[in-house]
């Protein structure tokens, strides 16, 4: 539901693009948590965005009192809140390992896309090979198990998705030795919550 009273309850000022904004839809999908969605542009925020996050920054997340701006804090309050079905694991150990991965996932390959997407095409030749190059190296890591790294469906998944679905729009077209991270990217698009999260401008980017 797209809406701009953000009185109505819980609402999620979001970028019609921004995969930091997906990435927060899509848990939202996942948890079946009706909320407003408030697209807006991150160059010309609206009012009510300006006073309640001092960075001005998409995505930003208004449950009553509750205010956040960070998307993997928003995504694990909301895995806190709504603890099914869950999307970080039980035991101390591996929810650090998945925080690490979700750091390394922004750190390694949203960085490079950033560089691509907001770069001259000459300027975008270099992150876009690094980033295709990083995948491919990958690649054992997305063929071990159903999800990344895990036979569960996870905030991880939720990092990569909407990376996995920018890559035709950034320019990259994996190879066939890439099999298994286009098979594990058809298995995260195919998902209800998925498909409920894009926006119209997302659908127009997207996909493999």
């Amino acid at each position: 539901m797209i809406s701009t009273d953000r009185r109505s309850g819980m609402v999620l000022y979001s970028g019609h693009v921004c995969p930091f904004s997906h990435r927060t839809r899509l848990v939202l999908a996942e948890k079946n948590v009706e909320v407003d969605i408030v697209l807006v542009d991150p160059q010309h925020p609206p009012r009510e965005l300006t006073e309640i996050n001092p960075y001005r920054s998409v995505p930003t997340f208004a449950d009553r009192d509750v205010v956040l701006y960070e998307s993997r804090i928003i995504a694990e309050y909301l895995d806190e809140r709504y603890p099914h079905p869950p999307l970080m694991p039980v035991d101390p150990m591996a929810r650090a390992r998945a925080r690490l991965l979700m750091f390394r996932i922004e750190r390694d390959w949203y960085s490079l896309i950033e560089e691509i997407e907001h770069g001259r095409e000459k300027q975008a030749a270099k992150p876009r090979k690094t980033l295709s190059d990083s995948l491919i190296a990958s690649v054992p890591l997305f063929a071990q198990k159903r999800y990344f790294m895990s036979e569960e469906f996870s905030l991880v998944d939720c990092s990569l998705a909407p990376l996995l679905w920018r890559l035709p729009h950034a320019g990259i077209h994996l190879p066939a030795q890439a099999r298994p991270i286009v098979k594990y990217a058809e298995r995260l698009f195919a998902r209800h919550a998925f498909q409920a999260s894009l926006t119209a401008a997302e659908r127009a980017i997207g996909g493999q």
